[in-house]
C-alpha cells in the first residue's frame, strides 16, 4: 500500500469528478421511509443517510437534506415507517425517489402496496420482507462548527413494531444476506447488494 494520500479540505472543495465523502462512508443502508401528512396524504422516499443507533429501546435515524415532504409529514404526525430495500425492489425504490408534487402518492408511483400498521397510521411497503413502525424521539436541524444551521434535518424514531418474513429466520436468527438487501454506494447511482457467499463469522474477543 502506498504511503501517499490524496488530501483535501471539504470547505475548499475536493477537486474530483464526484464528492468521495458518501462513497467512503459506505456502503450505507437505505432508509426507505414512509410517512403521511395530517390529512393522510402518503409519501414514500429513500434516504441514504440512515442507520440503527440503539438496541434497547431500538432507535433508528436518518437525515434529510432540504425540507422535503418526508420531514414536513413527520413533523406534523411524529411517526414514520421503514421498509427494507431488497434486490427485487430496487426499481420501485428508485421510482419513489422522483421529485414530484406533495400530493403525489409515491406508493402508487412506485407500484408498491401500502400495508396497514398496528401502532401508527403510516403504512409500510407490503412487498418488503422487513418493516418497522416508528414514533419520533428527536427531530432537529444540524449545525456546522460555527453553530450555523445547515439545510439538513436529523430524525430519530423508536421502533414500536417489527415485521419479518419468516423465510429469513433460521433457528431464531435473522439471515441478513438471504433477504438480498441493497445498500447505497458513492457516485451518482452506485448500489450494492449483499450476497450470502460474502458472509464471514468473527467472534468478539472473550466471547
Amino acid at each position: 500500500m502506498s504511503a501517499e494520500r490524496y488530501y483535501y479540505e471539504p470547505s475548499e472543495g475536493h477537486g474530483l469528478a464526484h464528492d468521495p465523502f458518501n462513497a467512503i462512508v459506505g456502503p450505507r443502508p437505505i432508509g426507505w421511509i414512509s410517512s403521511q401528512d395530517r390529512h393522510g396524504v402518503r409519501n414514500l422516499a429513500p434516504h441514504s443517510f440512515f442507520n440503527a443507533f440503539n438496541y434497547k429501546p431500538p432507535i433508528i435515524g436518518f437525515s434529510t437534506t432540504g425540507w422535503k415532504d418526508t420531514a414536513r409529514n413527520i413533523e406534523q404526525v411524529r411517526e414514520f415507517g421503514w421498509s427494507l430495500v431488497t434486490k427485487p425492489l430496487v426499481e420501485a425504490m428508485n421510482a419513489s425517489s422522483a421529485t414530484v408534487a406533495p400530493d403525489v402518492d409515491e406508493f402508487e408511483l412506485a407500484g408498491v402496496t401500502p400495508a396497514p400498521s398496528r401502532h401508527i397510521a403510516v403504512p409500510r411497503v407490503a412487498e418488503s420482507p422487513v418493516s418497522f413502525e416508528c414514533r419520533v424521539t428527536q427531530m432537529f436541524r444540524l449545525k456546522d462548527l460555527q453553530g450555523r444551521e445547515v439545510d439538513c434535518w436529523m430524525i430519530f424514531g423508536e421502533v414500536l413494531a417489527v415485521y419479518i418474513d419468516p423465510a429469513f429466520l433460521k433457528d431464531g436468527i435473522y439471515q441478513t444476506a438471504e433477504a438480498r438487501p441493497v445498500v447505497r454506494g458513492g457516485g451518482a447511482g452506485d448500489y450494492f447488494d449483499i450476497l450470502p457467499e460474502n458472509k464471514f463469522v468473527m467472534s468478539r474477543p472473550g466471547s
